[in-house]
């Protein structure tokens, strides 16, 4: 288990993102697998400055829901402004919007992962947040 000083959420940080998720995210980001019954839920934690790329949740009756636990973050869907997220936040991603999730510049983000279940399901990750878009955010 990873010991991050400033956990900002309720659950454990748990370990690094192994390579097969962190290449698509800028910056470190830890996984901690709550359950996977009922559809997987993870605790997912970001250091400041930490983003996944766009990426789409596909099958129909799927996509994902974020439970804000801590921190200060963002959630974006493809053409719309930026949300600013804190503890508390629900966020409800319908599957087949293309989207990013991530940490403020400057403070640890954490959120709850749920994955809703469905039938050729999958995830389909795109280009990364560029460096200049997410440096306009406040």
């Amino acid at each position: 288990m990873s010991e991050i000083k400033n956990n900002p959420g309720c659950f454990p940080v748990g370990l690094k993102l192994p390579e097969m998720f962190s290449r698509y995210f800028t910056g470190q980001a830890y996984l901690q697998p709550l359950t996977d019954k009922g559809g997987p839920i993870s605790n997912v934690t970001f250091e400041p400055g930490c983003r996944n790329n766009w990426h789409i949740h596909h099958g129909e009756g799927g996509g994902q829901i974020l439970l804000v636990t801590g921190g200060r973050g963002w959630y974006q869907a493809w053409g719309e402004e930026p949300k600013e997220l804190h503890a508390g936040d629900v966020v409800v991603i319908p599957p087949e919007v293309k989207h990013w999730h991530g940490a403020a510049k400057d403070t640890w983000f954490s959120h709850l992962a749920v994955e809703v279940s469905c039938e050729n399901g999958g995830s389909e990750w795109c280009e990364p947040v560029t460096d200049d878009a997410y440096s306009q955010l406040p």
